[in-house]
């Protein structure tokens, strides 16, 4: 890892990958050939990405029931004790309408009201993300959406995950596709003879899916854009250099991109952390992958003071961030843009990925400056909601033509006179 001094202007932003012009063609071509043809474009193209021939695209509930039983009681168990902290934390979330009325009458208000149907997608193939699955599902359930729709590319046995399947039932998922990629994104988005579509697309994927959602927006919503995936650990003297590596490790990972940085006030520290990284990830699985990423990624960043650390983190906006100092509440008031903000040894970062509740669909990218992990927000539109007094109607009708005239607006403020403007204000 590469050891360097606080500067003004740290930045772990890096360009969100747009994809090659070859790839963004191939993911057009997709969606216009699923918006022709359907249900037999997503047979074809499964058959041809994935390596294997469909009958039928639904689980079925014997598909459902076999992957429950596929797994053991403790990893059932496990599974539930999740989605009930993640149901527990997002439910806390949930906002409802709101009405005032004034001395006059006019009632003024926010209708709130969950989507009708939102489509989750789950990342499949080699790969099984049962958190992926509650994670995207369970505040739209606390939302009130009454229609999930969750696809997930088939493995070779054409079947999906039992892990992924189990996770969808216990998180009353009822409506599950076996299709991927970008032909899956543009079912969703504009239905087929088997999928309706839906309003809002969520869930993470590989650069198809991600450019896919990109050319869908507008026609549907999507949560977001991500970029690889990114920790940050701030850290005085009091920090275990084990500790710290190993959770710097545990995001690098995910991705040769993957971004780790360490940012101490402590030299010392520092180096400790630097070498443990490089006796840790030696022993990983996916030592080429997290090498790769600390490497061209992982950093240590030492700042003179704290407030020059806050400072930096600051400027990183992190998707995830750790505070591992003495005073890690007081740190905590004053950050800024994180993520999602791990307090204390014991909240390592895969806590948050897989137990604690809090939602692990986080802003990347520099991108916490102006955005809040996946909530129940982002499952209901709001509405407003006006219902005027004729008490305040004749107060304010001649103040509103005035204001629409300044606008140029002449056909307004007829509106407004229409219900005899002229007469009330005498």
């Amino acid at each position: 890892m590469k050891i360097e001094r606080f500067a003004e202007g740290i930045s772990l932003k890096r360009s969100v990958d747009a994809g090659t012009a070859d790839q963004r063609k191939a993911v057009q071509d997709i969606i216009h050939a699923v918006r022709k043809s359907g249900d037999s474009a997503l047979l074809n193209y499964t058959e041809r990405f994935d390596g294997v021939r469909l009958e039928e695209f639904l689980v079925s509930e014997r598909d459902m029931e076999e992957a429950i039983a596929s797994l053991t009681a403790e990893q059932l168990d496990i599974i539930q004790e999740a989605a009930d902290n993640i149901e527990l934390f997002h439910e806390k979330q949930i906002r409802n309408s709101w009405f005032t009325t004034d001395d006059t009458g006019t009632m003024l208000g926010q209708k709130l009201t969950p989507l009708d149907a939102v489509g989750v997608y789950v990342p499949g193939g080699t790969a099984a993300y049962p958190s992926s699955v509650l994670m995207n599902t369970m505040p739209a359930k606390a939302a009130g959406v009454e229609r999930i729709v969750m696809v997930s590319p088939p493995g070779k046995d054409g079947k999906l995950s039992p892990a992924v399947l189990a996770a969808a039932k216990i998180a009353g998922v009822k409506e599950i596709y076996k299709v991927g990629g970008a032909q899956a994104i543009a079912a969703l988005a504009y239905g087929t003879e088997t999928i309706n579509k839906v309003d809002k697309i969520v869930g993470p994927g590989n650069i198809y899916v991600a450019l896919a959602k990109r050319e869908v927006f507008g026609d549907v919503a999507i949560d977001m854009i991500a970029g690889p995936s990114e920790i940050a650990v701030l850290a005085d003297e009091s920090a275990l250099a084990a500790e710290v590596a190993a959770d710097l490790l545990s995001q690098a990972e995910h991705d040769a991109r993957a971004c780790s940085v360490l940012v101490t006030t402590s030299t010392s520290l520092a180096e400790e952390v630097a070498q443990e990284v490089a006796k840790q990830v030696e022993l990983l699985p996916r030592r080429d992958i997290a090498a790769a990423s600390m490497k061209d990624y992982g950093r240590v960043v030492v700042c003179g003071n704290m407030t020059e650390a806050i400072e930096a983190v600051n400027e990183l906006a992190p998707e995830h961030l750790e505070i591992m100092t003495n005073d890690a509440l007081e740190v905590m008031a004053k950050i800024r843009h994180a993520g999602a903000i791990f307090i204390g040894r014991y909240s390592s970062e895969p806590v948050g990925d897989y137990f604690a509740g809090p939602n692990h669909v986080l802003p990347t990218n520099g991108t916490a400056r102006f955005s809040s992990p996946l909530n129940v927000d982002d499952f209901q539109k709001k509405s407003s909601i006006i219902m005027y007094s004729e008490t305040a109607f004749r107060k304010n009708a001649e103040k509103i033509a005035a204001f629409a005239r300044m606008e140029g607006l002449e056909g307004h403020a007829r509106a407004i006179e229409s219900r005899g403007v002229n007469e009330l204000g005498k």
